[in-house]
């Protein structure tokens, strides 16, 4: 099916939501029994850990993880907000740095001031887009950063996201004191695919939808290692305990370009497959030989790849071995570990 569409329907009981363009799975959300990023609590700190410059929190879910907690004291009531998810026996990480995200604005306490993404390059539509941030915050002394997804058009939307973003960071932050408790929750893959997925799109949100656009199959082809990179060549991703290794191989092919070809292949699809399977960390590239003359033409895909990519990734670059390193933050749960 040629086009995009955005899938809101339930997977094994769970929320969930699917875009495919062009008939290709290109992103998927699936609930979790797991704190949400964005979730915000009141937490109290427990006890620091020594040597790593960090305090655990009492929260409503159990023990999160603040890192950098100068001045903080045990018992003091604090305001975070969950950015990411545990790894397998860690606590979930958390910040002190409150964002309020929606899908014009995002509103900032403790950083004042009305930004404009850079991507918004009409030098009228940014005036505009200050115009209305100014008239909704009045004289609050929060931030702003008005997101891409603003237009023109779209005035009233924008007033009205922000003025939601900003009531909602005044009525948490007014209530700072107490025990632990759950302030606001972090969005569903519903939410978070109106929120996220702003280009035009065919909206399909019957009951079964999963499996009449091809969403159930692309899941299934997940769950195999391999992924298949054309013209015989192939990549495997498997996540370990301690990293997910990626390996190349050229397959079939034997032409001298096979193996920048297949690297340059692996570059353009990995984000996809990253970001479809919810794996983040270290990540190893075990590539196809090619001369060192070929790393940069496949450093610049890598890099291409990963810029349209908005989980924060790293590249880290080449090892002694010849191995390429990427460091990817944790925002998803791995696809296998939802699914069960």
């Amino acid at each position: 099916m040629k086009g995009r569409q955005i899938i809101l329907d339930h997977l094994n009981g769970r929320e969930a939501a699917a875009l495919m363009v062009n008939g290709k799975l290109q992103d998927i959300l699936v609930d979790s029994d797991a704190p949400r990023p964005g979730t915000i609590y009141r937490a109290v700190a427990d006890r620091p850990v020594k040597g790593q410059g960090g305090m655990f929190l009492k929260a409503p879910d159990g023990n999160v993880f603040l890192r950098q907690v100068k001045g903080l004291k045990q018992g003091q009531s604090i305001l975070v907000q969950v950015t990411g998810y545990a790894e397998d026996g860690k606590a979930v990480p958390v910040t002190q740095k409150l964002l309020f995200k929606s899908r014009y604005a995002i509103v900032t306490p403790g950083a004042p001031g009305v930004n404009v993404s850079r991507s918004i390059r009409d030098d009228d539509l940014r005036e505009t887009l200050k115009e209305i941030a100014h008239e909704v915050l009045e004289d609050s002394d929060h931030g702003l950063i008005l997101r891409s997804n603003c237009t023109a058009e779209e005035r009233d939307a924008i007033a009205e996201d922000i003025a939601d973003m900003q009531s909602l960071a005044q009525s948490v932050l007014s209530d700072a004191e107490g025990a632990p408790e759950l302030l606001a929750e972090g969005d569903g893959p519903h939410l978070t695919a109106w929120r996220e997925w702003s280009e035009p799109a065919e909206v399909v949100t019957s009951a079964g939808s999963f499996e009449s656009h091809g969403v159930l199959d692309a899941i299934e082809d997940l769950k195999s290692a391999r992924v298949p990179l054309g013209q015989g060549a192939f990549m495997y991703v498997e996540p370990t305990r301690a990293l997910v290794a990626v390996d190349v191989n050229t397959g079939s092919d034997t032409s001298p370009a096979a193996a920048l070809r297949a690297n340059i292949a692996a570059a353009k699809d990995l984000p996809r497959q990253l970001r479809l399977r919810g794996l983040g960390g270290q990540i190893t590239l075990d590539l196809a030989p090619m001369p060192k003359k070929d790393r940069r033409s496949f450093e610049m895909s890598l890099r291409a790849a990963f810029k349209a990519d908005r989980i924060e990734t790293i590249l880290a670059g080449w090892t002694p071995l010849g191995h390429f390193e990427l460091q990817r933050k944790r925002e998803r749960l791995p696809l296998s570990e939802v699914l069960g």
